[in-house]
């Protein structure tokens, strides 16, 4: 059976379109009967076009010199963060200005994935692409680490990346990572070595040391939609909908305004949402009487924003829903948290906590489903913990409500833990050293002076002589703690 629908591609370099080319583009989707568009993960335009107004866009595209991808994703999109300049923190040196230098100097079209963000913000992703390179606290100079193709092993560049060499070192690294073979884990590290001193020693890109490591800052998705106000005389608009599509009438007459507004760009974001900043406040009644006319509601609950699906995923979009729907019955907080929905391998999306299809079925027939959450819930980590493998479709919405537990009762373990280490340096005797041990997911610590209450062990009983023994935080196994060195307390 030949296919009758076609996925188009068109990507936005950076996340950014201006309104005039955007116009153009959704006028000849509509000659080709298309009537609504999406914003996929990395930034770029998509639709779906029937096979019998293929040629007519292909050619309409040609005329206007469009470039798009037929049911491929041959030329990922460059991803970066250039929509939160001005309107979320961002670091002092990475300005506008910047973004555009960096995003200019690509002239050719990059084969692997490559995201360009600062290290402050948490909009968009850090580590979803092959290259990432996040901006340092060093004026013009970037963090560059290559997560290699088909897996989640990271190599950090021994050197600090200048933003004028950006866009030819990708072009240089491309010669040299091969996009089709599945790395493993203990092959990455030698690999990236090599290729380092291949670059260091073939071509003359400036670099600099590190000051000190990347720090990722604590994660909070800002609030990315509404009509907000971030100066005086200026309001960004942030629009998301909950099916992911857009009409083409809606968004025409939002280049319409802009165009009328002198409002010269337009931003996606990996949310699949659209950005429009500096909008004066004397045309903010201009957007308002635009929302009204659609029914565009721009007040989401917070635990629906923060959600990461595939694209053209009808079967994600659901799962999303229905879960968000029993988020809100149980009136459940997610503060700090976001979550991403897989039905395919392989899928890199940014999350902390991940739903993932197995394609398996128990003995009553019923799909199951693989919940994880990353080292720390940090989202920009690649290392997943398993949760539980096998969970029904009806139960999915209760085990993750259980991790969302899990992680609130950490980061108050992990607090009060601070809180009892600052006490404990004030009565011990600093002269000597006992060896404890740590779990290194929650930082619980099992000391033999104390025993273990919540396993039933009694005091003196020593870590290497426990059977069985788990976490009683967090139940991680006992390889999973490790040795560390506490100050001898003075005891009654």
């Amino acid at each position: 059976m030949e296919k009758t629908e076609h996925i188009i591609k068109i990507n936005l370099p950076g996340g950014i379109v201006s309104p005039g080319d955007l116009h153009e583009i959704l006028c000849i989707a509509e000659k080709c009967k298309v009537k609504n568009v999406r914003f996929g993960n990395r930034q770029q335009l998509l639709f779906v076009v029937n096979d019998e107004y293929l040629d007519d866009l292909n050619d309409l595209f040609l005329v206007g010199d469009v470039a798009y991808e037929i049911d491929t994703d041959d030329y990922p999109n460059l991803v970066s963060s250039y929509v939160t300049e001005e309107i979320f923190p961002t670091s002092l040196w990475l300005t506008e200005g910047v973004y555009k230098d960096v995003l200019d100097g690509f002239n050719h079209q990059p084969k692997l994935k490559i995201n360009i963000v600062d290290y402050y913000q948490n909009l968009i992703p850090f580590f979803t692409g092959n290259l990432n390179f996040i901006a340092s606290e060093t004026n013009n100079f970037w963090y560059l680490y290559i997560r290699f193709p088909k897996t989640n092993q990271m190599y950090c560049w021994p050197t600090l990346v200048y933003s004028e060499d950006i866009a030819e070192m990708s072009r240089v690294l491309e010669q040299f990572i091969d996009l089709n073979s599945e790395k493993k884990s203990f092959e990455t590290q030698i690999i990236g070595e090599e290729i380092y001193h291949k670059v260091k020693n073939k071509f003359q890109f400036l670099s600099h040391t590190f000051e000190k490591p990347l720090v990722h800052t604590d994660f909070q998705l800002p609030y990315y939609e509404g009509l907000n106000r971030y100066s005086d005389n200026k309001s960004w608009l942030g629009i998301y909908r909950r099916n992911e599509e857009y009409s083409l009438d809606f968004l025409k007459e939002i280049c319409e305004i802009c165009l009328e507004t002198r409002i010269g760009q337009l931003y996606t974001t990996s949310w699949k949402s659209i950005v429009i900043k500096n909008i004066n406040n004397k045309d903010r009644v201009f957007w308002s009487d635009l929302l009204n006319k659609y029914r565009v509601n721009i007040r989401h609950a917070a635990n629906e924003l923060n959600w990461q699906t595939e694209d053209f995923s009808k079967e994600a979009l659901r799962i999303k829903l229905d879960l968000v729907k029993a988020f809100e019955e149980a009136d459940l907080r997610t503060y700090r948290l976001c979550f991403a929905i897989k039905t395919q391998p392989k899928t890199g999306l940014f999350s902390s906590i991940v739903v993932r299809k197995r394609n398996s079925k128990n003995a009553n027939g019923e799909e199951l489903y693989e919940l994880l959450y990353t080292k720390d819930f940090n989202p920009n980590s690649k290392e997943y913990i398993t949760y539980h493998e096998g969970v029904v479709y009806s139960e999915l919405a209760p085990k993750l409500m259980e991790i969302c537990e899990v992680y609130y009762t950490l980061r108050l373990n992990k607090k009060e833990l601070q809180q009892k280490e600052t006490q404990i340096k004030k009565t011990v005797e600093t002269d000597k050293i006992f060896i404890a041990h740590q779990c290194k997911h929650c930082f619980t610590i099992y000391d033999e002076r104390y025993g273990d209450l919540v396993n039933n062990i009694p005091v003196g009983v020593k870590f290497d002589s426990l059977e069985n023994f788990s976490c009683p935080t967090c139940d991680a196994p006992k390889t999973d703690f490790e040795q560390i060195k506490l100050n001898k307390m003075l005891i009654g």
